[in-house]
């Protein structure tokens, strides 16, 4: 099989008719056909093709198939953006009186998904600790219709054992999805460690330095859908296509979480480099954390690559011995913290993360603003953190920047 970047420009991209280098953008709402009949039996399902850009286009298409060769899955869903994957999917999946199995380590928005969103139409989540396989097991029961969890936590980046947690799942009969947006398939092989659904946010790493939003639900094939009560019809109909059939036909039409056809060709460009910018990104986030680690203004500081770090070996086991591009650092108050981001004049004080670009964040006041002090300090969100996301510059000119952050203490 070729490598990750040679699939990345050439697997799955349908060829052009005109022998273009690039699939074009087919930014077209409706698609015409050649009789009634064919437009019948496209609505039907009974053969493949495009009829309205809502549901499916040819250069969204052209990406999920290359998202499909470069990950060896079963099925992958291109959507709007990467809170969009987590909300089909759990839709899909979930219901009033049916419940999630998660961790209260999440991103701001997902865990407002969660708790907001999702309670008012009467699913339940509940929170353990993903380190504890014993407490996730006592926490599933015949109503839980999804575990879910990412691969590093953002911004606590905690690491927990997939294969270890897969294990006590696949015996109960629930589906594993890991958003694996920080490592993506480069770093992270979601199916060798047992996970049914990776979902990933295509806005940041593939998009090719937050060029565009999107959204990816990657299903690898290795659930039997017909243990889920709410799947045993299309189960019985499509078999392992079950879950992604219900998306396609019903719930991704629905909703209308399409990935435009725009984002998906810029989407698809920035494939083509991802693997050269999380190397370099990876790199300049241990250089970084390593500097700051020897710096007395500092406190703490988090990095899954640092030795000391408590999630290193779960992740040069899970990862291959890199450890992402994001870290985080404590300073003495939020005073010090907002005094060192003023000072930044190479990192970019924004949000996002993975972007060609260092950015830097206290979550805090920001991402997790809408949060109580309590609450915070429950998911580990400390007023003192800062979160930084190493881009692809020159290291040496990212310490030069930070030592002036520091200066200004």
């Amino acid at each position: 099989m070729n490598g990750f970047t040679t699939r990345a420009i050439h697997g799955g991209g349908r060829r052009d008719a005109h022998g273009s280098l690039r699939v074009p953008v087919y930014d077209s709402v409706a698609f015409e056909h050649e009789n009634s009949s064919s437009l019948r039996d496209a609505f039907m399902g009974r053969k493949p093709a495009h009829i309205y850009s809502r549901i499916t286009n040819p250069t969204v298409q052209d990406f999920e198939a290359r998202i499909q060769a470069l990950t060896g899955a079963l099925s992958v869903l291109a959507v709007s953006s990467g809170m969009a994957a987590i909300s089909n999917t759990l839709i899909a999946l979930g219901g009033a009186g049916k419940n999630i199995v998660t961790s209260r380590y999440l991103f701001g928005n997902t865990l407002s998904l969660f708790e907001k969103t999702f309670a008012a139409w009467g699913l339940e989540a509940r929170y353990v600790s993903m380190l504890n396989p014993e407490e996730l097991a006592q926490a599933i029961d015949d109503e839980t219709c999804a575990v879910f969890l990412e691969s590093i936590t953002n911004p606590q980046l905690e690491v927990a054992n997939c294969q270890s947690l897969s294990a006590v799942i696949r015996e109960r009969g629930v589906p594993l999805i890991v958003d694996n947006t920080l490592m993506t398939p480069y770093l992270f092989n979601c199916a060798g460690a047992g996970v049914d659904i990776e979902i990933i946010s295509s806005t940041k790493y593939i998009s090719g330095g937050a060029t565009s939003v999107g959204g990816l639900v990657i299903d690898h094939g290795s659930f039997d859908w017909s243990r889920a009560a709410k799947f045993r019809g299309r189960a019985a109909k499509f078999g392992k296509m079950a879950f992604i059939a219900a998306l396609r036909q019903e719930v991704y039409r629905d909703t209308g979480a399409c990935l435009s056809p725009h984002n998906a060709y810029l989407q698809s460009l920035g494939l083509e480099t991802m693997a050269l910018r999380i190397d370099k990104s990876c790199q300049n986030a241990q250089y970084l954390a390593e500097f700051i680690a020897k710096r007395p203004e500092v406190t703490e500081v988090n990095y899954p690559g640092l030795t000391d770090s408590p999630s290193r070996p779960t992740a040069s086991r899970q990862f291959n011995h890199k450890y992402g591009g994001v870290l985080t650092f404590d300073l003495n108050s939020i005073e010090e913290c907002f005094s060192f981001m003023d000072a930044l004049r190479v990192v970019r004080r924004a949000t996002n993360i993975n972007d060609n670009k260092s950015l830097i964040l206290h979550p805090a006041s920001t991402i997790f603003a809408e949060y109580s002090d309590e609450e915070k300090k429950r998911m580990a969100i400390r007023p003192t953190m800062l979160r930084l996301s190493a881009g692809i510059e020159d290291y040496e000119d990212l310490i030069i920047d930070l030592q002036k952050g520091f200066a200004s203490l």
